[in-house]
Formats: C-alpha cells, structure tokens, sequence
C-alpha cells in the first residue's frame, strides 16, 4: 500500500511525482495484471521455468564480460 504524508511547503506535483515514483516501485500495475485472469498451475510453473532461464542466461553473459583476454604488451 502506498501512503503519501504532506510536508510543509510541498507542492501538489511534487506529491503526485513521489505517489506515481511509490506505485511504480511497489509494482501493483503488475500484480494486478497477473491477478486478472487464472492460470492454471502448470502454466504458472512454465513461465517461472522460463524466467529462471533468462536470469541464467543474463547473469553468465554478465560474467563472460570479466574473463577477456589481455592482449600482450611488447
């Protein structure tokens, strides 16, 4: 839940920039999207499969960056 408190001397838009900065942060657009509809538990476990795959995927391609070879210098 996003709670905003009102400080002295702050601006209407200042307030809504720091609402609309919580909301984004606490993704609940998200989770009302993935609460819309059911989805059946094998399909949940397919797509938590697939997004572990592409964690894997980002992560040792981050990792193969570290390990390029020096050229030698002469």
């Amino acid at each position: 839940m996003v709670v905003i408190t009102r400080r002295s001397g702050e601006t209407k838009d200042s307030m809504f920039r720091k609402f609309s900065r919580l909301f984004m942060d606490e993704n609940i657009v998200d989770e009302l999207r993935k609460k819309q509809y059911y989805r059946k538990p094998s399909i949940k476990k397919r797509e938590d499969a697939k997004d572990l795959m592409k964690a894997r995927a980002r992560r040792k391609r981050g990792r193969m960056g570290f390990f390029k070879r020096r050229e030698k210098k002469i």
